[in-house]
């Protein structure tokens, strides 16, 4: 990924015309890959504790899911997305999720994965955190075909609304946890390998959209 990150400007055709990706765009990707392999690593460490040693490690959760929730937050703030709109609906939600997840550390005594945990309607606030990642997920699924993300985009709205309305036994809970967990790492392992050109995408189109925006403004 370094190589790739100090490689000349390359210039390509893009489908509203030639666009050129250089060092800066690279790094930005790379940014976003970090961003998610913070996270991840801070989801897959916090799932294998918990199953490792159970309640005894919650006060530990809660330092690792705010390291999950601003990795999140970086691959946010760079991830590269074409519909505007659909990228700052996505900050939106982790904000309105992070926001709810810090109201919620001040409001309880207990461990913020236990109080959640025992109060699925919390899941209406910080929920949004997951829901941010989910459209990472999709957008992954949709732009890349990969075949983790597609699992994952319907498992973790399935999984939350689940155990928010009581339909999910414990059992089930933990083993589709257990598996976001392994697709989750195993998703972020794969983007460090990925070439950093193809998830900067069609630049042309960034350009077209702005032009199209600033059309529309001078003509009101």
């Amino acid at each position: 990924m370094t190589a790739q990150l100090q490689s000349e400007p390359t210039v390509y055709q893009g489908q509203f015309g030639e666009y050129t990706i250089d060092k800066s765009d690279r790094l930005g990707v790379k940014i976003y890959r970090g961003g998610l392999l913070l996270a991840a690593a801070s989801f897959a460490i916090a799932g294998n504790l918990w199953f490792a040693k159970g309640e005894a490690i919650l006060p530990f959760i809660t330092p690792l899911f705010a390291l999950f929730s601003l990795g999140l937050g970086i691959s946010l703030l760079t991830i590269h997305i074409y519909l505007v709109p659909l990228h700052r609906t996505l900050q939106i939600f982790w904000g309105v999720g992070t926001i709810s997840a810090i109201a919620l550390s001040f409001q309880t005594n207990q461990p913020l994965a236990l109080y959640v945990y025992e109060h699925p309607v919390t899941l209406l606030g910080i929920g949004f955190t997951f829901a941010a990642l989910t459209g990472i997920y999709f957008k992954e699924a949709f732009c890349f075909n990969r075949l983790e993300t597609k699992f994952l985009t319907p498992l973790v709205p399935f999984l939350l609304l689940g155990h928010m309305v009581g339909i999910l036994s414990v059992d089930v809970e933990q083993v589709l946890f257990a598996l976001w967990t392994i697709l989750f790492t195993i998703f972020a392992s794969r983007k460090l390998v990925q070439p950093l050109d193809p998830d900067i995408g069609d630049k042309s189109v960034f350009d077209y959209l702005k032009q199209q925006k600033a059309i529309k403004a001078e003509a009101k």
